[in-house]
């Protein structure tokens, strides 16, 4: 790590992380947090798990709510963003005959799960190529707009897409969408924190995020939102003693999702202090995190894309604080799941860069994506670069 700042992470010092968007890390002081209310929860499980839980959630929804633009009658904690899409997609109806739109930059566990629901229903998933390179963000709107029709019931959205590292014109997909009818549902897992939101200005009928990605809160912190007309419909993954209990005050909505069974909630009431802890590494709080990390991300992009002599695959507008850059075809024809390109495994063997490079849109194409959080520096780009560019040379000389 390059920064004064890695100082409020404990990642390995002989690593270069350039990998925050897959799983985030968590600042030093956030954990101790989660450890303090972990601590208060084994000194007395049954006071703080039944008696004092539903308060504490209330607060820590609160926070977020106001963070990402929500109210809090609509937010609901969940372990992470996949789990919210199953959520909605598992709780809706479908018939034969119906269309499901996704794009081939989705992430391939939501994709799974609409395709799961679809085929059980005898709908059809509508998969949308959008081009990458691209020139404009309007190819994005034209493509995804171009196939919808009359069958077309719902559209799972990226917010920032996964292998490709962009930032969807969301706002105006949603709005055309909308418009035409269809109901979408945005897996926004890279968005807060990375992002300025407004959930209730953006107007999607659902929204799942992560908070463990860039809010860098403990892992295992998600969370749904839905439009206040849809909210009686969705349910939780796990249907548990809210299905039919009663609370004063409290909506089915939030007795559902706020009790499936026992577990550890302290992801989820550490957000609050994730988001001030963060917020508070920088003079100008959470814009200027969002900056830094963006101006970094490109910067990251142009390093590599100027030493391995590849042009920019996107607009500047279109990259948050991750970036992705085609690399020349690998070895592999066909790659398993989790199976390391043999190029990751030479730039983290050979020089210590935690990076993912991986097939997209299926081998042997492939893609190096960058993440840029407040412990990296240009330097470690550099280093990257480095890397990547001796070991194609290695690679190519097999």
């Amino acid at each position: 790590m390059t920064t004064d700042l890695a100082r409020h992470w404990s990642l390995d010092p002989n690593v270069t992380f350039l990998n925050h968007g897959s799983f985030g890390a968590t600042p030093i002081e956030v954990l101790r947090h989660q450890a303090a209310l972990r601590a208060e929860l084994e000194a007395n499980p049954v006071r703080f798990l039944s008696r004092e839980i539903f308060d504490r959630l209330d607060v820590a929804r609160a926070a977020l709510a106001a963070f990402v633009g929500a109210d809090s009658d609509g937010l609901v904690f969940v372990p992470n963003a996949t789990t919210g899409v199953n959520a909605v997609v598992r709780s809706l109806s479908f018939a034969a005959g119906d269309e499901l739109l996704v794009t081939n930059h989705g992430y391939r566990a939501c994709t799974n799960a609409l395709a799961f629901v679809a085929g059980r229903a005898g709908a059809r998933v509508v998969v949308v190529d959008v081009p990458f390179p691209l020139a404009s963000a309007e190819q994005v709107t034209d493509a995804i707009l171009a196939r919808v029709t009359p069958r077309t019931r719902l559209a799972l959205l990226d917010h920032v897409t996964s292998p490709t590292a962009l930032v969807f014109p969301i706002a105006r997909l949603v709005a055309e969408l909308t418009a035409r009818g269809v109901e979408t549902l945005v897996d926004g897992a890279h968005a807060p924190g990375m992002v300025p939101l407004d959930l209730r200005a953006l107007g999607a009928t659902y929204y799942a995020g992560n908070c463990h990605k860039w809010l860098c809160s403990p892992k295992g912190a998600g969370f749904l939102y839905v439009r206040p007309e849809r909210r009686d419909d969705v349910h939780p993954v796990t249907i548990s003693h809210g299905a039919t209990a009663t609370w004063a005050g409290r909506s089915r909505y939030h007795l559902e999702f706020d009790w499936a069974g026992t577990s550890d909630p302290t992801a989820y009431l550490s957000v609050p202090k994730a988001i001030d802890c963060v917020g508070g590494l920088v003079p100008g709080g959470w814009p200027e995190v969002m900056q830094r990390n963006r101006d970094l991300a490109r910067e990251a992009r142009r390093v590599l894309c100027d030493t391995l002599r590849i042009a920019l695959p996107c607009l500047d507008e279109m990259v948050g604080s991750l970036a992705a850059v085609p690399l020349p075809d690998g070895t592999l024809t066909e790659v398993t799941w989790r199976q390391r390109d043999p190029l990751q495994a030479r730039v983290f063997d050979g020089w210590g860069v935690e990076v993912p490079v991986h097939s997209w849109p299926r081998a042997p194409r492939r893609l190096v994506r960058v993440s840029a959080q407040l412990y990296n520096g240009r330097a470690d780009y550099v280093r990257l670069a480095e890397a990547i560019a001796k070991s194609l040379e290695a690679e190519r000389s097999v």
